[in-house]
């Protein structure tokens, strides 16, 4: 039987005055996203194990309950698991960026309709947390139920929803949610003292958002073991072992003090990377200059998208694995260099040049590779780069260039424009054997109704 949807206003003007109301906030969590856009366009996947891959069909990286309760591993490789998914016919798709990234732009655009984009935090490509204190509502789970129905109505993407006062508990609220999805029906709420109380309680600290492993076994050798224990200790022993503020934050969050706003996380990012596995191992300089030509494209577009420039630029490859007698494997070996430029810049064609420079430093005849990579750092506002008085005002102007450049890619898709130096044939491409179409984002793949 259907749930009934839960009906309530959508989008009340916040309040300037939350003095007399609680803060609390949601956070909204898609249910296996990668695998729910699959099922999105396959119907007769619903309630069937399916399975996504991650880059070059390596590792699985979503993986559906169905596929969980079968014991497929998350995160573990593809090759491992293979008897298994072909045991029980579970379906498996290479990693689809297109379809998730429009998706996951639809599931936001979503949830920025319900409470207003000032009170919307993207935290992740499948998470969002939201601040539902100015809508008004004393029921929380029903405004709960009713954001997880508008957004799989909407949008068709199953999520679960968990609110609390704090950001740290919305989280555990939301893990909560997700552990038993039958009896929660993917909503769980922590308003008040005792919910609070139990839920910490029955949460290891090594679940606790912002708790890592290391820090887990840390505090497990101290005798913390559970959140509710984590959440008594003294602000000074958790500032002398948590990491200092970090720790005094989330020792506040689990005792209802809010002490992480919205937006804390959405900082600009101070490096920005573009890796990728080859789909084949690469054994000649003119491939390794192709792929890091086409990385650096990558991330000058994610550099400009951001309104930064760069300073520096690191190049790393890193060797195909050793086999080892006994059928054990050695990692291979990575090598980088890096080199300062002159001016800061976002300019693709001002990055390429240094950056094939390092990957001829960096190549050596005989050698197999099987990854590459660059990164970008010392990033700086591009409004505020430092001028340099040798160099006339016109050279200085290919932001326009790059402007027009990214809006025809972005209308276009398949990089229509491009620099020679990232290559045609581009054979070195990662493996996407079992990607499905990119129904939303390509003309030619759009579904077909017969």
């Amino acid at each position: 039987m259907a749930t009934p949807i839960v009906e309530l206003p959508i989008h009340t003007t916040p309040s300037n005055n939350h003095n007399d109301a609680t803060t609390m906030y949601a956070i909204v969590d898609c249910n296996s996203f990668y695998c729910s856009c699959e099922r999105l366009f396959r119907p007769d996947l619903w309630n069937q194990p399916v399975v996504v891959l991650s880059n070059n069909d390596g590792c699985i990286v979503s993986r559906t309950d169905e596929a969980k309760r079968l014991g497929v591993a998350m995160a573990g490789p593809y090759f491992k698991a293979k008897p298994l998914i072909e045991q029980y016919g579970v379906t498996t798709f290479s990693s689809n960026y297109n379809l998730y990234g429009d998706m996951s732009k639809r599931v936001m655009d979503t949830l920025r309709y319900l409470v207003g984009e000032e009170q919307t935090e993207v935290y992740s490509v499948d998470e969002a947390f939201l601040n539902v204190t100015h809508l008004g509502s004393t029921d929380y789970h029903r405004l709960a139920l009713h954001i997880r129905q508008t957004v799989e109505r909407w949008t068709g993407i199953s999520v679960s929803v968990g609110i609390a006062p704090t950001k740290v508990l919305s989280k555990m609220a939301n893990h909560i949610a997700k552990k038993n999805k039958q009896h929660t029906r993917c909503v769980y709420v922590l308003d008040t003292p005792q919910a609070i109380q139990e839920a910490l309680a029955h949460t290891p600290v090594g679940e606790l958002w912002g708790v890592g492993h290391r820090y887990a076994e840390k505090l497990n050798s101290w005798g913390i073991y559970d959140a509710l224990q984590l959440s008594r200790m003294p602000e000074s022993w958790v500032r002398k072992h948590l990491g200092g503020v970090v720790g005094v934050r989330l020792l506040k969050e689990l005792n209802g003090q809010s002490a992480i706003g919205l937006g804390d996380e959405l900082i600009t990012k101070k490096m920005i990377a573009t890796t990728r596995m080859f789909g084949k191992p690469v054994t000649t300089l003119l491939q390794i200059k192709e792929a890091i030509a086409t990385y650096i494209s990558r991330a000058a577009e994610k550099l400009r998208r951001q309104k930064s420039v760069a300073s520096v630029i690191t190049v790393f490859v890193v060797y195909k694995a050793e086999q080892l007698p006994g059928n054990h494997f050695k990692h291979g070996p990575s090598v980088s260099a890096s080199v300062i430029l002159p001016n800061a810049t976002a300019n693709t064609h001002e990055l390429i040049k240094p950056a094939l420079q390092i990957a001829e430093q960096l190549y050596q005849t005989g050698k197999v590779y099987k990854k590459a990579g660059v990164l970008l750092s010392s990033l700086i506002p591009a409004n505020a780069p430092q001028g340099n008085l040798f160099v006339p005002k016109a050279n200085n102007a290919g932001g326009r260039l790059m402007e027009v450049m990214d809006n025809i890619n972005f209308s276009m898709r398949n990089d229509v424009l491009h620099f020679a130096a990232g290559g045609t044939s581009r054979n070195w491409k990662m493996r996407q054997e079992l990607r499905s179409p990119r129904y939303t984002a390509r003309w030619k793949e759009l579904p077909e109704v017969h």
